[in-house]
Formats: structure tokens, sequence, C-alpha cells
């Protein structure tokens, strides 16, 4: 095997995995559903969903808080006093080797550079600049405070260029002049930009000339000076984060930045140009530094700028300004601070959020608001009904039966058997479908199984007006039955409108007063927190709804867990007492009989233990000759399939 013959494998680091599963949109929006029908809009449950993340995903939450980590380790482990130390050490090993050197030699020259040298100053930088002239005469001290200026130089040109320490570590004269000039040219191209002038060529020959300085490849002047502010408006944020004293001691210091104080002139020029150019930039805040380990001056200009990125990423990832889209992240700045798989999982998230607005699961409402699409409610049902079905099946003993024709006379199709269809076998069809599946895998033993299953489509003759009446009352919240509640009404939604077509379901919620809702509104709907339980209104609108479809079988379903404690008032007004007044128990039980009178039995779904309960919705059932049936929240969805499916055969 030759060299060009073999391959090493490991971790995609290029961006996502291109072989990566594609993202779950049925888990995201189960969560979404999840949050939606326990009160959120569509919108927060969005964003809930983008903030926790799923399962294998971290969400902004957790990338929100690396950020808070990464940022508080910043100011908890540095201090900014690097520069004025290594100058202190410096400039103390100086001393003392020239000290050494002097100490043999009995000449006055010897004593009066002695007194010279102990009579400097304390501060550093009055010592560093009286000692401008001095003629050094050991080694060590020449060399160390060479190594003061030169060390300043760097410091100053690093705190405003990013990576010009490293390339002036080894300068020589020639290279320092160089430095001199691009800063000349680049104050001059600065304020022929800020007098209004067309600067265009004037960059380009600036580009030309001094690219190497600008790794960051500005486009534009106007990139150019994006740049420079960020660093200069950092550095100055560095030096308002220092004590008064310090600050003091590092602008004197800065003076003898390469032994030439036209070099922190030039600077001084160019934050200038940038103040008055960028006058929005953070040229005046500060933070406290508590750490042990001393930055420089680059590097502390450098810890500010990250501080300032770290919080624009805070808030990008916190989404809460208008307009806000995953789109706006910085992945790279993302990376840079926390590493690729940072740049992963917001890149997973952004994708999660563009596919669930691509393949439709959200839409605007005419308000402008954000609501769930029928695409994503009919997920959202085929999931309820999926657990209720699930549910159904797990009873040992109980099998829905029903009688033979009473779908209707066949049309001569036939179709793949679905949960709920009662029409009859097409017996040839499913023989020879499990034929075909048993030779197509070898089997010479023909078996039936339900995915075998054709019926004959008939002419639908017999069909339903089903009302189903929910408590919304502020208890189904508290005791929390709010969600069991709207996932029963979601199972049976998708149930009737897949399966029983040509039914006729009207979802009617009652509180204070009833209303007719449809199944988005049912799901979105909030809690809000009223007194009172409407039974009357809401048995008033299920009788309404009856009434339009005579032909049909009617089917009553009322899930609550109160007595009724309001009733409708001739005016419109709902009348509210509790405990319930006789007038209200009257009114309610005069609209059963009314059901009752129109072949509606009333089946009650009691959620609780209410002794008062149980006994008004007895005879709720006495009367309609319906049924009380006590489910747990659980198998809520269930219970009222189960009963639909036994009604509509009545």
């Amino acid at each position: 095997m030759t060299a060009a013959d073999r391959y090493s494998y490991g971790p995609y680091h290029d961006g996502p995995d291109p072989l990566a599963p594609p993202v779950d949109l049925r888990a995201a929006l189960d969560m979404i559903g999840e949050e939606v029908m326990s009160g959120s809009s569509p919108r927060s449950a969005l964003e809930e969903l983008l903030r926790r993340g799923t399962k294998g995903m971290r969400g902004l939450e957790d990338l929100t808080r690396r950020l808070w980590q990464r940022r508080a380790a910043i100011t908890r482990d540095h201090r900014l006093d690097g520069t004025l130390r290594r100058v202190r050490e410096l400039l103390d090993e100086a001393l003392e080797a020239e000290r050494r050197a002097l100490f043999p030699d009995p000449s006055d020259d010897a004593r009066f550079a002695e007194a010279q040298l102990d009579a400097l100053p304390s501060s550093t930088a009055a010592a560093v600049g009286e000692l401008a002239e001095y003629d050094w005469r050991s080694e060590t001290g020449r060399q160390n405070y060479r190594q003061i200026r030169d060390l300043l130089g760097r410091e100053l040109l690093e705190s405003r260029f990013q990576s010009m320490k490293q390339a002036l570590r080894d300068a020589t004269p020639r290279d320092l002049e160089r430095v001199r000039r691009m800063m000349t040219d680049l104050n001059r191209l600065l304020a022929a930009h800020a007098r209004g002038e067309d600067t265009t060529e004037r960059f380009a020959e600036f580009m030309a000339g001094y690219g190497e300085f600008f790794p960051e490849n500005p486009r534009d002047v106007e990139e150019l000076i994006d740049t420079l502010a960020e660093r200069a408006a950092a550095a100055q944020r560095m030096m308002n984060s220092m004590s008064q004293e310090q600050r003091a001691e590092l602008e004197a210091l800065i003076d003898q930045a390469f032994g030439d104080p036209r070099l922190a002139e030039q600077v001084g020029a160019l934050d200038a140009h940038l103040r008055q150019l960028r006058p929005d930039a953070d040229w005046e805040s500060a933070r406290r530094f508590r750490g042990d380990d001393p930055l420089g001056m680059g590097e502390g200009a450098q810890a500010l700028q990250d501080l300032a990125e770290l919080d624009a990423l805070a808030e990008q990832l916190s989404q809460a300004y208008p307009g806000a889209q995953l789109e706006d992240i910085d992945l790279d700045a993302l990376a840079r601070h926390l590493g690729e798989d940072a740049r992963v999982d917001a890149q997973r998230l952004a994708e999660l959020e563009r596919e669930l607005r691509r393949q439709g699961m959200f839409e605007r409402a005419p308000d402008g608001s954000l609501r769930l699409t029928p695409k994503a409610l009919r997920r959202l049902g085929e999931v309820a009904l999926r657990d209720v079905v699930g549910q159904l099946r797990a009873r040992k003993g109980e099998r829905d039966t029903a009688r033979a024709g009473a779908a209707g006379e066949p049309t001569g199709s036939s179709r793949p058997w679905r949960f709920g269809d009662t029409e009859p076998w097409d017996v040839s069809r499913t023989v020879r479908n499990a034929v075909l599946r048993s030779a197509s895998t070898g089997s010479r033993t023909v078996r039936l199984d339900v995915a075998d299953v054709e019926i004959m489509e008939t002419e639908q003759r017999a069909r339903a007006a089903v009302a189903l009446c929910v408590d919304t009352s502020w208890s189904m919240v508290q005791d929390g039955r709010w969600v069991p509640m709207k996932r029963t009404a979601l199972a049976l939604h998708q149930l009737i409108s897949t399966r029983f077509r040509s039914d006729a379901l009207d979802l009617i919620t009652f509180g204070r007063h009833a209303t007719t809702v449809g199944i988005a509104e049912l799901t979105a709907l909030d809690a809000v927190w009223e007194q009172g339980t409407n039974l009357h209104h809401a048995l008033l609108l299920a009788g309404r709804h009856l009434r339009r479809h005579p032909d049909a079988t009617p089917v009553v379903l009322v899930v609550t867990d109160g007595e009724p404690t309001a009733h409708l008032e001739s005016d419109g007004e709902a009348w509210f007492q509790w405990p319930p007044s006789p007038r209200t128990l009257a009114v309610t039980m005069a609209q059963v009989d009314s059901l009752a009178g129109l072949g509606a039995s009333v089946s009650v779904f009691m959620l609780g233990e209410d002794p008062r309960l149980a006994a008004f919705v007895d005879l709720v059932a006495r009367r309609s000759g319906g049924r009380v049936i006590a489910p747990d929240l659980d198998g809520l969805g269930a219970a009222v399939v189960s009963d639909y499916l036994r009604g509509r055969r009545r």
C-alpha cells in the first residue's frame, strides 16, 4: 500500500457533520405543542424550545451559561497592571546590576552615578524618564533599559493593532521607522475621510503598502475604521478599569515607547480620529478585575475586547431584541470563545428554527402574532391520537364492535384498514396481500397481518353530530388538568377529521361563559382566572349544534371538574353563585332534558372526587340516559374517544 492509499478517519470539524441525522422536527414540534397547550403563545413556545434545546442539541440557555462562565473567568483570574509590573521588574534588575558595577570603582564619577541612582523618584514612570540620558556601565542595566523601551513600544502598538507585539519582537530601527510611517499615513487617511474626501484610491494604496499590519483584511475605509475603533475603545476601557495611580503611571511611561515620544503622539492622534469617526463606540465604561494573573497593555486590551464580544454574543443568544434571529449570532466569535462544538449547536438550532418555518409549522395571524399552522396542529393531533390508541389497545378483555352493514353499501373499491374503520373486509384482496407479502419474504406459510387487511369503501349512511364541552375554569389549570384536556380535544378532533370525516364536531369551552372554538384556538387557549362553571351555556351551544344536523346521531361529551356555578340569563349575562344556586341547577338540568329530547345522551367525564359534583353528574346521566366516567388524567383521552365511538354506533 502506498502513502497515497492510506486514509485516516476522525471527527468532522468544519461546521455541522454532513453525515449527521437531520433535525428531528417531530420531537421539536411535540415540545412546542406541550408549551402551547400549557398556555404559552406559539412564539414563546418556539423561544422556549430554542432556549432549552432538544435531546442531543444544547440550547441557547446552555450556550449563554458557558459564555457567562467564560466572561467571569476573565475578570476573576486577571489584573491589568502587567506592563507596570514588568517594567518595574526590569528597572529593579537594571539598578541592582548598575550598583554592583559601580561599587568597586573608587572614582568620583562612580560616587556621582550612585548618587543619581539613589535620588531616583519612587514612581516607575518618573525613574524611567530620568534615566533616559544615563550612561549605563552595567551591560545588564543597559539591556534592561532598552527592553523597557521596546516593551512599552510593543505593548502600546499591540493595544491598538492586534498581533503587532509579536511582529516587533526583534524589530530593527528600520522596522520601527516603517511603523512610524504607517502611523503617519494612517492618520492622514483618517483625517481625509473625516473631512468627507473620497479616500478609495488612498485606502487601496495604504493597504498595498501596509497590509501585513491588518490581518483582518478590511475591504474599505469604513471596515478599517470599525476594526481600529473597536480595538482602541477596548484599550481605553482598559485604562478606565485601572486605578487612578496605575493609569497615571502608564500614561507617563507611554512617552518612553521605543525611546521616541512621537509614537505616543501618533497613537494619541489615531485615538482622536477614531473617537470622532465612531463616537457611539464604548469609550467610557470600565470593568473590575480582581485576579492574580497580570495582563500587559496588549493582553488587557484584548481582554476588554473579548468581554465586549462576549456581551454582544450573550445579547444575540438572548434573542430578546426586536427582529431577533438566530442568524444574527456571530458563529466565528462563538467558536473562538466556546469551541467548535458551540458553533455546531448554534447552527443546528438555527437550522431547526428555519425548518420549522420552511415546512409550514408556523404562520402569521392577521394581528401579526405567530401561530401554529393546520399542518402543525395535525401533527399534534396525530401524537395525541396515537397515545390514545395505545391506551385503548392496552385494555385487556375489551373490544369495540359494530353491527355488520352499519357503514352502508359497498362502492366497489377498497383501501387499507385504519384505526376506527368499521367497514367490512375485502377478503379476496386481504388474502392476496398476505400471499404476496409471504412470497416476497420466501415463506411458504401464509399468515395474515394487520398490514394486509383491506376494507370495502362504502357509501356513508350513518354520521354523528358531536359536541365536546370542556371545562376551562381556573380549577382545571390549578389541578393540572389543562394540558390533558387539550390533548383529549386534539385526539378526538384528529380522529374525526381523518377517520370519520362526515361527522360534525363542535368544540365548546365553558368558564363564566361558553364559546364555540376551533382546534387551533383551543390548543393555544391561555388560562384566565375567572369564577364560574357555566355548563348551562355550554349545553345551549351543544343543542344548537345538534339541531343543525338533524340527520346525525347526537353525541354530547362533557369534561369537567366542578358542579355548575353559573348560568346564562335571558339578557345574555352570566349569573354566578357559589355554592350553586337552585336556579343554576334547574336551568342546567332543563338543558339536559332538552338534549335528551333530541335523542342525545350526555356522557360526563368527571375529574376530581368532589361529592357534590358526583351527585350532580349522576343526576345528569339518569335524566339523559348517559354515562358517568371518572378517568385518571392519563386515561382521559382514551375514555373520551372510546365513548365517542360507542355513542356514534348507538
